[in-house]
């Protein structure tokens, strides 16, 4: 008997009708003997039609109310899915986040998980009974209600996997598992049957959107094997595992990540002096801005340099505000925006081991005529900056010269 965390997202429990069909898959699971402790979103758009209701009220919703708010959308769908176990014979029973004692910090909107009470989930299934938590939220040391951000239920489901020692943790959603790169972008897209913690870090970080990042980095601290499959289809998905594929021909590069929503800012013509990077980049940070990549020029004449950076291109115009009054502190020659960039990054474990992977990824776009504005590298990545109008035609050029489409172990 194996003990299983399994989570289901907001379109997998968008209606009644889809939360029977969840019900089923539990009730096949239970009947072939494994605990069961299901963790839940609310129903897809439930979330932003409640916070659309506060900003009704008031424009910006106090932190602490708008968690209260928030958090009931996800108390529906556990009722809902408990009824429906029951109604099937089976012994269930919801449990919210203060219920099951998840305490966390106290950042409202966006806490973060300090430690998880399994008393009562572990009587629950000492009884024979499907235990159904509320993802997504939990309580602070003083009992107020706290919630994790968005995608925070996958957090929630790996954090009670690990607290609980479970077997494995699923991730139920609208697609197979974990792929190449996007299908919506590339047709030949390839489901991946395991990737390593290390690679799905990257992707998550990267762009890919089948699991948050703050999961996959809990997953891998606690190394709780995690898998991503549909709630669809009757297909194993894709394993996350701890261990690097041990396969002869298993391939350089696992999947190809992208970002549309970039911004570039350059910097140009400040003092070439220690802290300038400082300078600039610490008030963007400051603002709670998210600065990604960063490159700062060689001095030619050892007097000034020129520093760019990106960031999101919702933030872009309030980081050029902030960029354009250190630039005149700094008596910068000039600041250049440009905000119809994109990112797109080649990940694998592979690359410590063979060589010509950048090369081989810069030849490529040459072929295409897309040219390199920026490129950042780490052991296991390689991203570049390009204009936005050729990421599709990148990725897909990229696919291509990789291999992706082809099953290395076919």
């Amino acid at each position: 008997m194996a003990l299983y965390v399994k989570k289901f997202g907001g379109t997998s429990v968008g209606s009644t009708a889809r939360i029977e069909a969840v019900a089923d898959k539990i009730v096949a699971a239970r009947g072939q003997g494994h605990d069961i402790v299901v963790v839940l979103s609310a129903m897809s758009g439930e979330t932003n039609r409640l916070i659309a209701l506060a900003e009704e009220i008031q424009q910006n919703p106090s932190p602490r109310e708008l968690d209260v708010l928030i958090s009931t959308g996800e108390q529906v769908t556990i009722a809902l899915l408990s009824m429906a176990l029951q109604k099937r014979g089976c012994r269930a029973r919801s449990f919210t986040g203060s219920q099951v004692r998840i305490l966390t910090d106290e950042a409202h909107t966006r806490a973060r998980i300090r430690e998880i009470d399994c008393k009562s989930i572990r009587a629950e299934l000492a009884l024979g009974g499907v235990v159904v938590v509320a993802g997504f939220q939990g309580t602070d040391e003083n009992g107020n209600i706290t919630t994790l951000g968005r995608g925070g239920s996958d957090t929630s489901a790996v954090a009670l996997a690990a607290a609980l020692k479970a077997d494995e943790c699923q991730i139920y959603t609208d697609v197979k598992g974990v792929y190449t790169t996007d299908p919506r972008v590339v047709d030949d897209a390839r489901l991946l049957r395991t990737i390593t913690f290390e690679e799905m870090l990257e992707l998550a970080s990267l762009g890919a959107k089948v699991l948050q990042i703050r999961s996959v980095e809990f997953a891998g601290k606690y190394k709780v094997p995690l898998r991503v499959l549909s709630s669809f289809e009757d297909d194993p998905g894709t394993l996350i595992s701890l261990e690097e594929s041990n396969e002869m021909e298993a391939p350089i590069i696992s999947g190809i990540a992208f970002t549309r929503d970039e911004a570039k800012i350059t910097v140009a013509g400040v003092p070439d002096v220690p802290g300038v990077a400082h300078q600039v980049i610490g008030p963007v940070s400051d603002a709670g801005i998210e600065v990604d990549v960063i490159v700062q020029n060689v001095s030619l004449d050892g007097t000034t340099t020129d520093i760019t950076f990106t960031v999101k291109r919702q933030d872009c115009e309030q980081a050029q505000q902030i960029i354009s009054r250190v630039a005149e502190s700094l008596r910068a020659r000039s600041v250049f925006v440009d905000a119809k960039i994109a990112k797109v990054s080649l990940v694998g474990v592979g690359m410590r081991s063979h060589a010509g992977i950048a090369s081989k990824m810069f030849k490529t776009l040459a072929t295409e005529s897309i040219n390199i504005q920026i490129i950042t590298t780490s052991e296991i990545k390689i991203s570049v900056v390009i204009e936005e109008k050729y990421l599709e035609l990148a990725v897909r050029s990229l696919h291509a010269a990789f291999d992706l489409a082809l099953d290395p172990v076919a």
